[in-house]
């Protein structure tokens, strides 16, 4: 595809501002939508790079940040839900939204991020508003495409970072055994891989996973990042009934520290299925949590 406009909704979170980079740098045209956008430090004045301000939950919003697009992204996500709002709102009745208003505006091509293990059937909130919100996109596009990374990791993560502290203590708890099998990705990689969905040649498939090239316990990313900062902790092996049980007493706070859907996320496997599209089918190579630590753990 020749320079294209691109629509990029939730362009300020840790996967869509490197999606809106990665498309920028490309030499396309880009609408960064967020509710409350700014621009990106490394942009420059002579960037094809527009800010918009838009609410997922408005029709009004969203069909203006539309116009002219040649292809949209929805990058929007919400990890937990608050007194003002929710999962369904946001990844069901706003990725729907999303997606009918695209194809009303006649534009072709929508990439809807989801994420790895969507499903009606699993217990965690958060996942079955995933999986409800994949449906409603193809109900209203079918040809739209949806990608599901696996675990993102990148300089100034959530989850290496997270690591990276838990790692100080003198004993660090693991969830159930830690083997739980998990395979990171990094936040650059699938940017890129976002970036030749939206406007490089159509692709046959339309359901993507994205993994990195090596399956990992949690036990053995701990154990990585251990080694990488040079130390020796104990391991404790912790159930997932007590993961539970904790979650709960925070439940109330109002920014609970840990909550069910997470516990949830970490008991299940989360690596790339058999049958879909991955990084060889876009040819690209992306990098290992091993090889790419130093960049992101380096302060």
């Amino acid at each position: 595809m020749p320079q294209a406009r691109i629509t990029v909704f939730g362009g300020t979170g840790f996967l869509g501002r490197e999606i809106v980079r990665e498309l920028v740098e490309s030499g396309h045209l880009v609408r960064l939508v967020a509710r409350a956008p700014t621009p990106p430090a490394w942009a420059l004045e002579s960037d094809q790079l527009e800010m918009a301000i838009a609410d997922i939950r408005s029709d009004a919003d969203v069909a203006m940040v539309l116009e002219d697009a040649d292809a949209v992204l929805n990058a929007v996500s919400l990890y937990r839900e608050t007194s003002t709002t929710g999962f369904e709102e946001i990844h069901v009745e706003g990725a729907g939204r999303l997606a009918m208003l695209a194809r009303e505006a006649g534009i072709e091509r929508l990439v809807h991020v989801s994420g790895i293990g969507a499903s009606n059937d699993s217990p965690s909130a958060y996942v079955r508003a995933r999986a409800r919100g994949e449906e409603a996109v193809l109900d209203a596009m079918p040809r739209a495409t949806l990608l599901r990374p696996s675990v993102l990791f990148g300089r100034d993560d959530a989850f290496l970072a997270a690591l990276d502290t838990l790692t100080r203590l003198p004993v660090v708890p693991l969830f159930g055994r830690g083997e739980t099998r998990l395979q990171p990705v990094h936040v650059i990689d699938v940017a890129r891989a976002a970036a030749r969905l939206l406007a490089g040649p159509e692709q046959p498939r339309r359901l993507f996973e994205l993994g990195g090239p090596e399956v990992m316990s949690y036990r053995e990313i701990v154990e990585l990042v251990m080694a990488y900062r040079q130390r020796q902790r104990r391991l404790l092996t912790v159930p997932f009934w007590v993961w539970r049980t904790l979650a709960s007493l925070l439940s109330p706070l109002p920014d609970a520290p840990l909550t069910r859907d997470q516990v949830i996320l970490m008991r299940d496997e989360n690596q790339v299925g058999d049958g879909v599209g991955t990084f060889a089918d876009l040819g690209l190579a992306p990098r290992s949590l091993r090889d790419a630590l130093p960049d992101c753990l380096d302060d």
